[in-house]
């Protein structure tokens, strides 16, 4: 397991758990990984008062269960943890394009457009990491005129579900080229400043990449909350249809 790089010593406990969470998040260690304390202290060189609290952080958010014999668990891919983040990213996302429609800066459009296209090529060159960063920061450009608040809980709930997300991928490799001309039609909407049509994309957009795992981990299974929330953005659950349908359906929507 690669060590993490401590900058101070006072941040000892906050570099742990940022580092375990995104071994977690790149499924460098899958569900039901066990994490020893007493070992992970000696791989670290560190002792085990902050990797307790790592732990602490750590189990907050979800991601691993433990014990009292200081053991804990890389928790699994949770259906209605995935229902309920995703209807939560799609809501403040669809918030978060709505502002941001039309007051991009110049510089903000060459980073997107810059990020569209290293997401191409990593797709290209099968380079899975490189996308997956690419990709959270082409995201965040979208959302850039909210405040530093809500675009922190943005950030956390997208770096949560990127667990999702690489299952997706990992069953699904076909699926990402249909998701490119999302990503650019999105990009289009929020560049001509159409908050309605750019909240209706990020909405579907998000919908289907929560149903399609959600059909994965339990066949059969519904998306309440995600649902709801697509009910709660564009007036109607549009997320159960065929992208080309999607995309055809909010053709018709203006600001």
């Amino acid at each position: 397991m690669p060590r993490p790089v401590i900058s101070h010593p006072r941040r000892t406990s906050i570099e742990i758990h940022d580092h375990l969470r995104w071994l977690i998040l790149d499924g460098v260690l899958p569900p039901g990984t066990e994490l020893k304390q007493a070992e992970l202290a000696r791989v670290f060189d560190v002792s085990r008062t902050p990797l307790r609290e790592a732990f602490r952080m750590l189990q907050e958010e979800g991601l691993i269960t433990a014990d009292i014999n200081h053991r804990g668990r890389v928790t699994g891919l949770d259906v209605a943890d995935l229902d309920c983040l995703y209807a939560a990213r799609i809501s403040l996302e669809a918030m978060g394009v709505r502002v941001t429609a039309g007051h991009l800066t110049r510089q903000e459009v060459q980073e997107a457009s810059a990020h569209l296209h290293d997401m191409d090529r990593a797709e290209a060159g099968a380079d899975v990491a490189a996308w997956h960063e690419a990709h959270r920061a082409f995201h965040r450009v979208l959302v850039s005129r909210c405040t530093p608040t809500v675009l922190r809980t943005i950030t956390s709930y997208s770096e949560r579900s990127e667990r999702y997300l690489r299952a997706l991928q990992d069953r699904h490799p076909g699926v990402f080229p249909q998701r490119r001309q999302e990503h650019y039609d999105l990009f289009a909407a929020v560049m001509a400043g159409a908050p309605e049509r750019a909240a209706g994309l990020i909405a579907g957009h998000l919908a289907r990449t929560a149903r399609r795992v959600i059909g994965d981990l339990a066949p059969g299974r519904e998306a309440p909350a995600v649902g709801q929330a697509t009910v709660m953005v564009c007036g109607e659950d549009l997320g159960t249809a065929p992208v080309e349908n999607w995309t055809l359906a909010t053709k018709g929507v203006h600001t």
